[in-house]
């Protein structure tokens, strides 16, 4: 297929001609190149959105729903080729200088009357910026620093399997990802026990082969920053339990790896580390694990396991995050809204409460 944009129902070359490359992170090998939209492009996609809004408004919700069904349907079948891409594309299509400069210039136009952004808080707060000029309405799901809490009367085994889902999923580059482990200091030795063996058993490699767990990080400057997060924690004290360094050869692979004994000063514990990494901290009380969760300017998601409902939804209640995953490693849901708080994020997807956008509310996922 030709490096083309799909615009107003048909493929063509960006206004200019260029492209950008795409790389397998697994190989380092020329995957793709890619059609490099100008502002030229956004502003007739902005036009073809613009003209066809009356059509489409125009037509009953079930004829909406059915359109909706049918793109649903053909992803479904589709889902091979399209796993098999995610799997090799480097993900990198957002470009700072190039995308803030064609994203302005579509929200300097009129006919723009939404903005939903999915990605970093640094952007985030660019574009929020840059729609304020014209009081756009944005939905914004930015950055995070999932907390992922683990009290003494938990289930051990129950809390690693979270974990692994919390930790894990898509290598640990996920917004809603656990990046740090607050565990009760009675329960501490045998969860980190649990939690090293279960991510040992993990084979690292290119994620089409059906035995790997762990494929690679979106490129060089992803594993190179992780490491320096790694190498920080343990400069300051923290113990490499699993992984800790990244090894030689082709791709941009990081090592699953645990730490315990990590410091509170740790950068691994501040910034959003966006890979293999679990970062473990022990604490007394609930009212430490409370403090320390909430010591972030993100709030997107928590995890929480305790055996106790009752003090697990009073703690819910405490933890400064738009979503909050008790007793289970996955809050996403198509039934319920879906954002965060603080700097992670305004509004809300999903749901109703993501349909009427109030902000205010916060989900409570529950597995029992």
């Amino acid at each position: 297929m030709k490096p083309n944009l799909f615009i107003d129902g048909t493929w063509r070359p960006a206004a200019d001609g260029r492209t950008f490359t795409v790389e397998d992170p697994a190989t380092e090998q020329l995957l793709a190149r890619v059609a490099d939209g100008t502002i030229e492009d956004a502003l007739a996609a902005v036009a073809a959105a613009d003209r066809a809004l009356p059509a489409w408004s125009a037509r009953s919700p079930r004829e909406r729903g059915e359109i909706l069904r049918r793109a649903f349907e053909l992803m479904i079948e589709r889902r091979d080729a399209i796993a098999r891409l995610i799997v090799q594309e480097n993900g990198k299509a957002w470009r700072d200088a190039v995308g803030e400069v064609v994203i302005s210039a579509m929200l300097r136009d009129s006919r723009v009357r939404k903005l939903s952004f999915t990605g970093s808080t640094e952007v985030g707060r660019l574009l929020l910026a840059q729609a304020a000029e014209r009081v756009v309405s944005c939905s914004m799901e930015l950055g995070g620093n999932a907390p992922f809490i683990v009290l003494n009367d938990a289930d051990v085994d129950a809390a690693v399997q979270g974990a692994m889902i919390a930790k894990m999923r898509n290598g640990g580059q996920a917004c809603t990802a656990a990046n740090r482990f607050y565990v009760q200091r009675g329960i501490a030795p045998a969860f980190v026990t649990k939690l090293v063996a279960a991510m040992a058993a993990l084979k690292m490699g290119n994620g089409l082969d059906e035995e790997v767990g762990v494929g690679p990080l979106v490129n060089a400057e992803a594993r190179d920053k992780v490491q320096e997060l790694v190498e920080d924690a343990v400069a300051r004290g923290a113990r490499v339990r699993l992984g800790g360094k990244t090894p030689e050869g082709t791709g941009f692979f990081y090592p699953p790896t645990v730490l315990d004994g990590v410091p509170c000063e740790a950068r691994v514990l501040s910034e959003e580390i966006f890979g293999p990494v679990a970062p473990i901290v022990e604490f007394d009380d609930e009212n430490d694990a409370v403090r320390l969760a909430n010591d972030t300017e993100y709030g997107l998601v928590s995890y929480l396991y305790t055996k106790d409902l009752a003090l697990g939804l009073r703690l819910a209640e405490r933890l400064d995050a738009g979503m909050v995953g008790l007793n289970r490693g996955l809050v996403s849901d198509p039934a319920a809204p879906f954002g965060g708080m603080k700097q992670s994020g305004i509004g809300r997807e999903g749901g109703h409460d993501g349909l009427l956008e109030f902000m205010e509310k916060k989900y409570v996922a529950v597995e029992w």
